[in-house]
This record gives structure tokens, sequence and C-alpha cells, in this order.
């Protein structure tokens, strides 16, 4: 198995500069420094220039897994959380990476010019180490990506199930969009925390912005209600337009134990009605 060679890194170590310059002049062709401050890009650079040059000092060889590479795992895991963040693609993030490949080879060219079995040698140790971090830096930016997508998920589902105070006593939850299974049990949730939290006696469940309403979805809401119940309150549905009526009907859906209502504005009058509240009417 090929190693490096002492004269290999030396050509490194005494040509860091030339190296850096010739790094950041392919990263901004390629369009990989894409909202990045030139100073933040200099810093990095620097940084994973010098954790590269001391993991070959520690004689680590190429398995990152090596103590000698500590440094430069942890460089690349913060600089793949990085670039997710900035919005980065997996394209950008690793071509940081694979980028320093052409300096580095110029330089051993140019260090090996009388040599070219070395040449070869030296590019293939080198070659092999840095496919290796790149694959690294793809592996950890995937993760990064993957827990960013699914805390905006579970933002956006918190946003998109707002538990609103009506009246003292009275929740209502409007509900806009599809009501699938991941939904439902976080629709169920805000709003049991809610009764808990308010000590509320009735729950308004609005589906005017559902668009369809079918057997999956009937099953959600009688689940929640289920639960609303035990918990020890009412819960009311609004929003029951003509179309969702009749569609309800041809599944041949039971939905008896529920009470229904066609708009929030009805369903508001029938929990203070309940409440014992009376209302005055405008002349």
């Amino acid at each position: 198995m090929a190693a490096l060679q002492g004269g290999t890194l030396e050509a490194i170590t005494t040509h860091q500069a030339q190296l850096l310059n010739e790094w950041t002049a392919s990263l901004e062709a390629s369009g990989a420094t894409r909202n990045i401050k030139e100073q933040l890009l200099a810093q990095e650079t620097r940084e994973f220039l010098q954790t590269l040059i001391d993991g070959l000092q520690s004689q680590s060889g190429n398995d990152l897994n090596a103590a000698g590479w500590d440094e430069a795992r942890r460089f690349l895991e913060k600089l793949s959380a990085s670039r997710a963040q900035l919005g980065h693609d997996s394209h950008q993030t690793v071509y940081f990476i694979f980028a320093l490949k052409g300096p580095l080879f110029g330089l051993l060219q140019a260090h090996y010019s009388a040599n070219p079995a070395q040449l070869a040698e030296q590019q293939w140790v080198l070659s092999e180490l840095i496919d290796s971090m790149g694959m690294h830096t793809m592996r950890t930016f995937q993760k990064t990506r993957e827990a960013v997508i699914k805390r905006q998920q579970e933002e956006l589902l918190e946003l998109s199930t707002p538990v609103v105070k009506l009246w003292d006593g009275v929740l209502a939850l409007p509900l806009i969009g599809t009501l699938d299974s991941q939904r439902s049990q976080t629709v169920m949730e805000s709003l049991l925390q809610r009764i808990v939290d308010t000590g509320s006696e009735i729950a308004i469940i609005d589906i005017t912005g559902v668009p369809t309403v079918d057997t999956l979805v009937a099953q959600h809401l009688l689940k929640t209600v289920t639960a609303i119940r035990l918990m020890g309150a009412d819960c009311i549905i609004s929003g029951i337009r003509p179309q969702i009526a009749q569609t309800i009907v041809h599944l041949g859906l039971d939905l008896g134990t529920l009470t229904t209502k066609a708009n929030l504005a009805d369903a508001l009058k029938l929990a203070l009605s309940r409440m014992g509240v009376s209302l005055a009417e405008q002349v």
C-alpha cells in the first residue's frame, strides 16, 4: 500500500500560501462560495489546510476514524452543518473539499517532475484521502439536511394547528389543508394540552379549510373527539359544507356521535349556550 512521502508533506507545508490562493480561486470560479463572506471563506480554507497538514503529520494514513484525523472530522462536520443552514446543496458543500485536489496535484507535479512513478503514487495517496473526506462531508451534510427538514416540518405542523381561545372555557382549532395521520397526532396533542392549560370545557374544531373529508379524515376526527371527551371536555365540529355532508353520506360514515355546525359562528353560539352564556341580539 502506498504511503505519503516526507517530500510531499514538506511541499504542502512550504507552499501553503500558493495552495490557498489557487484553491480559493477554484471555489470562486465554481460558484461554491455563494452566500459566504470573503473573510469566512479565508478562515475556513486556512483552518482546513492546517488540519490536513496536522493529520498527515500524525501518520494516520487514510483512515479518517484514526485519532490523528479527529480535528479534520470535526471541521468537516461543522462545515457541513453551516452549509446546510446556508441553503447550499450537497455538490457545493463537497466541492469545497474536492477543489483542493487541483492545486495539490499541480504542486506535486512540480515537486516530482523528475520522478513520474513517485508523482503517480503520491497523487493516488492524496486522492484517496481527499475522496474519503468528501464522502464523510457528504454523509454529514445529508444527516444535517434531514434534521433541518424534519425540524422545519415540525414547525410548520405547529404553525398549521393554532389553538385559539374564543371565550373563557371555549377553544377553537381551525384546520386548513389535508389531515393526515402525522398532522392528526399533532392536532390532538396541541388541543389536549391547551385544554389542560386553560381548563376549557368546550373545543371547536373548524374544518372549513379542509378540502375533502374521506374515511381516514373522519376517523382522525373521531379519535380526536374521543380524546377530548376523555379529558372531560366537549367537542363541536364546524365547517360542514354541503359537499362534505354529501361525501359523508355517500361514504356511509357514522358521525352520529358528533355535534356538527355549518360554520364557526354557529358553533360558538352553541358552545356559549351550553355554558349558560346568553348573547343579546343586535337591533
